[in-house]
């Protein structure tokens, strides 16, 4: 049963004197500390003689109540007195925290560290990506430690299992871009552009592009938090130490079907978003399905295909690598598993519209508009 610290105030000829017994240590204070401080009457001595353990925690609560009642300690043991002059040497009168300096200078400072964290997480990100070339050509050469069905695995998660959302997200996608480019169109009497305005932009741009942002906000904040626990519980420290490569076991499979599965998701979503055009034609403008669908094959360039198929395992490789690097780099608590996690699909996402941005720019200088 655990003892506590107690206490007990005695006055004798006009002066108090407050007695302490029992164990003054982290684990008997408890009660005592909130007590102490409570006492606001005049105190000129503490006696310690009863107490029977103390440790730096029981001489700063008795250094500290001494301060402030200005009383005189006596009975303290050989240990005691060791701690309470230990206590007295490390006494200061700096504030916890430093003060907030508000000014120019603070915030170019913060600027600064801002600017330095940037520019190491790109060379952290590098040094990364140079690790995933070397474990893949590690494979290349050893063929037979490549995970087969580890990637097989990670195809049916990333890609298989995407299928119903990604699906019901392109059909929606596709009724609205049809609906909003239907009304709009309309009003120049060139509603049969519609089957223009969905094919295009489907096959060429949001097709590829929100089947990224999904599976970055789906299977990319999988492979972060799965990673980053498997970090954070020593497993991976575990796999060097029985010589399997974290690199060659955990990541490289996850990048390739990532790699691999983007295109066939990317041309899933496209179709479906161009059926879902078709269905509005239908029912608002009077085209009939088949004759929409049809309309598409004539009035869609092939390159719109090519582009959307060229961008389509970049994006699958900027997502997984955003997933692995974060996770790759938890340590220390439970909450760097939903930091890192929420950095994973922030990070992909900004990377996947920025390298849209410079697709966009790529294929219309090469002449693929």
């Amino acid at each position: 049963m655990r003892e506590w610290a107690e206490y007990s105030i005695e006055e004798a000829g006009g002066r108090a004197t407050v007695t302490i017994t029992g164990p003054m240590v982290v684990s008997g204070v408890g009660e005592i500390d909130p007590q102490l401080r409570d006492i606001t009457d005049s105190i000129q001595t503490i006696d310690i003689s009863g107490v029977s353990r103390i440790d730096t925690v029981g001489a700063w609560i008795i250094f500290r109540f001494a301060q402030r009642t200005g009383a005189d300690v006596v009975g303290a043991s050989e240990q005691a007195e060791v701690l309470l002059d230990a206590v007295e040497e490390c006494e200061s009168e700096a504030a916890i925290a430093p003060p907030r300096r508000r000014n120019a200078k603070q915030i170019t400072e913060h600027v600064g560290i801002a600017v330095i964290d940037f520019f190491k997480g790109m060379l952290a990100s590098i040094a990364f990506l140079g690790s995933v070339i070397a474990a893949f050509f590690s494979l290349v050469i050893h063929p037979r430690r490549f995970r087969l069905k580890a990637l097989v695995r990670q195809m049916e998660l990333v890609g298989v299992t995407s299928l119903p959302i990604i699906g019901l997200m392109s059909f929606l996608i596709g009724i609205v871009i049809a609906q909003q480019g239907a009304v709009q169109l309309q009003q120049f009497g060139a509603e049969t552009l519609t089957v223009n305005l969905v094919g295009r932009i489907t096959l060429r741009e949001l097709g590829v592009l929100m089947t990224a942002i999904m599976v970055a906000g789906r299977s990319g904040s999988a492979f972060a938090a799965q990673i980053g626990t498997m970090k954070l519980t020593e497993e991976i420290d575990a796999m060097r130490t029985i010589g399997v490569s974290p690199m060659e076991a955990l990541v490289i499979p996850r990048i390739l079907a990532a790699v691999l599965m983007m295109p066939l998701l990317g041309f899933f979503a496209s179709v479906v978003a161009i059926i879902g055009g078709a269905v509005i034609g239908d029912v608002m403008l009077g085209i009939p399905f088949l004759t929409f669908l049809a309309r598409v094959q004539e009035v869609v360039p092939l390159t719109d295909f090519w582009v959307g198929m060229v961008k389509a395992p970049v994006f699958g490789l900027i997502v997984a690598m955003a997933g692995c690097y974060q996770g790759m780099q938890v340590k220390g608590n439970a909450e760097e598993v939903g930091l890192r996690t929420t950095a994973a699909v922030v990070q992909a996402i900004f990377m996947v519209i920025v390298l849209d941005a410079f697709f966009a720019v790529f294929f219309e200088r090469i002449g693929w508009i």
